[in-house]
């Protein structure tokens, strides 16, 4: 996480407590967010409305109107939430047709990938991590004092099954962390590779916060009927539009679900979070146009972002698209990109070595990153 400014503290820093720390938390590599909308508003000297937000996959639709008409509406903030999110289990259940017994809500999926690792990893034991991928898994894992082993994923971001296979039997994995679609890149899983992962001896973590851009029959949420060690994991943050309420929730067998009722913090989902999600399931026919139009500017990002000789897309299913950088800077491109008022996110991890990650906007948003691009190539 970003450390917080403590220039202004004027009490002493208790130095001398600081060997009371697990020594792993110490040692920890920070998981590093986006900088918040409102610091680089003030950084870039523009109003929020005149900045291009394409850098975290947000829906910049928002929520549609029942939503927010729902919010305005809900009369008992004042009253602790259902502990047990009864009515919006109902309705997910309704949404991914499976069973409310086995759906659990939470405060955004990266609740439940907090829950997982706490359940089952003890200091010292293995996840199996393919990256490049989504860097919560390696973070809540080594909270856990989990050991993280990476498979890494070939150039063309597909899995290495036969390495996952090596090295969870190798290292007595307990939990494997998959993503479809990936997450930066897009890529899809294919169903067979999971099938066949699914009969390794550890429990398998399917995280699909961004299957609605590649098709609710892309899901494996059904599939957790058949697999004792299948954990299905969405969110409400992409399609939505909500990523601001932080609302998610897994489908999980039931032997798994038994123990993580024991184990979550009683009012977990809040009720500005629940209100929100039941509305956007009961309107969902009024999102549909919107992850259509978010699609097509996936698609014509592809296309128009590939007619710059310095960018290399790669195909993608989900709600943004990564590109190679080639005969520049990828980081100083994200930095003038800035200056024009269009955020976009950057990479320089192994695997992801000079790239840029474009979230799909509304159709300006792809405009007004075009002419930027084009201008930065005039000059």
């Amino acid at each position: 996480m970003n450390q917080p400014d403590t220039t202004s503290l004027t009490l002493p820093l208790a130095h001398g407590y600081e060997h009371l720390l697990r020594p792993d938390v110490a040692g920890l590599e920070e998981y590093t967010p986006i900088v918040p909308f409102e610091v680089l508003s003030e950084q870039l000297g523009r109003r929020p409305e005149e900045i291009v937000k394409l850098d975290a996959n947000e829906n910049p639709y928002g929520p549609v109107a029942a939503v927010r008409e729902a919010l305005a509406a809900f009369p008992f903030y004042q009253i602790y939430p259902d502990p047990e999110q009864r009515h919006l289990r109902a309705a997910l259940s309704a949404y991914v047709a499976m069973p409310a017994e086995m759906i659990l809500a939470g405060h955004g999926a990266d609740e439940l990938l907090d829950y997982l690792c706490r359940i089952f990893l003890r200091p010292g034991d293995a996840i199996i991590n393919c990256p490049p991928t989504f860097g919560m898994y390696s973070f809540d894992a080594q909270l856990s004092g989990g050991r993280v082993v990476e498979v890494r994923r070939r150039p063309d971001f597909s899995l290495d099954v036969t390495g996952v296979e090596q090295a969870a039997r190798a290292q007595d994995a307990k939990l494997l962390f998959l993503t479809s679609p990936n997450n930066p890149d897009g890529s899809l899983l294919d169903p067979a590779d999971l099938r066949r992962l699914l009969r390794l001896p550890l429990i398998v973590v399917m995280d699909e916060a961004y299957v609605e851009f590649a098709g609710l029959e892309r899901s494996v949420a059904s599939w957790v009927a058949d697999y004792d060690n299948l954990v299905v994991l969405r969110t409400f943050s992409k399609w939505a539009g909500i990523a601001g309420l932080r609302l998610g929730y897994g489908i999980f067998p039931a032997w798994i679900l038994r123990h993580l009722w024991k184990f979550k913090q009683p009012y977990n989902v809040n009720v500005a979070a629940a209100v929100a999600g039941l509305a956007a399931l009961a309107h969902r026919a009024e999102l549909a146009p919107i992850i259509a139009a978010l699609i097509a500017e996936r698609q014509r990002l592809q296309v128009e972002l590939a007619r710059f000789s310095f960018l290399r897309p790669y195909p993608s299913q989900a709600n943004f698209v990564l590109c190679q950088v080639h005969d520049r800077d990828a980081k100083t491109l994200k930095l003038a990109l800035a200056q024009a008022g269009v955020l976009v996110r950057h990479y320089a991890k192994p695997g992801l070595e000079n790239c840029i990650r474009v979230s799909a906007g509304r159709p300006a948003d792809t405009d007004a990153l075009l002419a930027a691009l084009a201008s930065l190539t005039a000059g």
